[in-house]
């Protein structure tokens, strides 16, 4: 017997949400894809879904509650931007189907899969955070699981060409939001996330620098925390690695460091370099941060549907 699946809905039909459409066809035994939403009748997205075989509609939330299938739908995911998303979710969740956000929106409560992804599994509302978030927040909170954080700061670095109208529209949200689940999630005291947008040629892997002043733990044990947890993340993100080992600089009585805001710290500082290559399902492989962000939002989907069924089936 066929399992039974969850009806799915994207809204957006840019990169991330197109993305995230073949990610659900090919990858996902949990999901269904039933409609991509967009607001351009002739964006790329809706042209190849069609091709596809999934109903699409240029009309936004209005034209997607036309649609025959918006009865049916369980699920939506929302990768549009930060500013259409209270909207979007009042409609979705005022339905009663559940709502994954990829903007920096932030309404409903933070998920890193590796971290707390069983933690929100009936929340009307989970925010999927930031490409950037996704790509550090574990790495922040390994590093919490053994030692004391007291400062993390990250920067990501994405290929200038992969990063849509969306991504540019929510900078401001993007560093506001990732800074908040750093702490809120990863456990550090203070956190700070900076992106930059590299226009090299040809276009570069995403990088992240992982920046962490903790005590309470020694070098091998932080180092063991974050390979272990780097293996955990690469189960659902092939792409994502380890660029070399973790760099460590103690501070001790006589080379304290200050942190704005903490005071005097004595400890470890801890350096970690990524790097996440996609998995090249629609953008290239150069496309790391839309691959990260997807994949996570997937991985939380199938938990959030296979619980849903679950208790519908009971």
């Amino acid at each position: 017997m066929a399992q039974k699946r969850m009806k799915v809905a994207i809204i957006g039909s840019g990169n991330i949400g197109t993305d995230l459409m073949i990610k659900v066809m090919r990858q996902s035994d949990v999901l269904e894809m039933s409609a991509l939403v967009g607001i351009d009748p002739q964006s790329d997205g809706l042209a190849r879904a069609a091709r596809m075989g999934v109903a699409t509609t240029h009309e936004g939330m209005d034209g997607l509650q036309r649609l025959d299938v918006w009865s049916q739908i369980g699920l939506v995911f929302d990768a549009t931007s930060a500013g259409a998303h209270p909207q979007h979710s009042t409609i979705v969740t005022g339905a009663g189907k559940a709502m994954i956000d990829l903007t920096p929106a932030a309404i409903g409560p933070y998920v890193i899969p590796v971290v707390n992804g069983d933690a929100h599994l009936d929340a009307a509302n989970v925010n999927m955070v930031t490409c950037g978030g996704q790509a550090t927040i574990p790495i922040v909170a390994a590093i919490s699981a053994v030692a004391t954080v007291h400062y993390a700061e990250i920067v990501a670095s994405i290929a200038s060409k992969s990063a849509g109208p969306g991504t540019r529209a929510n900078i401001d949200e993007f560093t506001e939001t990732t800074s908040r689940a750093i702490e809120e999630v990863g456990g550090a005291h203070k956190g700070k996330a900076i992106i930059v947008l590299n226009p090299a040629e040809p276009p570069m892997l995403m990088r992240d620098t992982v920046f962490v002043l903790s005590s309470g733990a020694s070098e091998a044990e932080i180092a063991a925390a974050v390979e272990a947890m780097v293996a955990r993340v690469a189960a659902y993100v092939p792409g994502y690695r380890l660029k070399q080992q973790v760099q460590f600089e103690r501070f001790g009585a006589n080379n304290p460091v200050q942190i704005p805001g903490l005071g005097q710290f004595e400890g470890i500082k801890s350096t970690i370099f990524l790097e996440v290559e996609g998995a090249a399902h629609y953008l290239p492989a150069y496309a790391g941060n839309l691959d990260i962000m997807t994949s996570a939002a997937l991985a939380t989907a199938e938990k959030i549907a296979a619980r849903r069924l679950l208790q519908e089936a009971v």
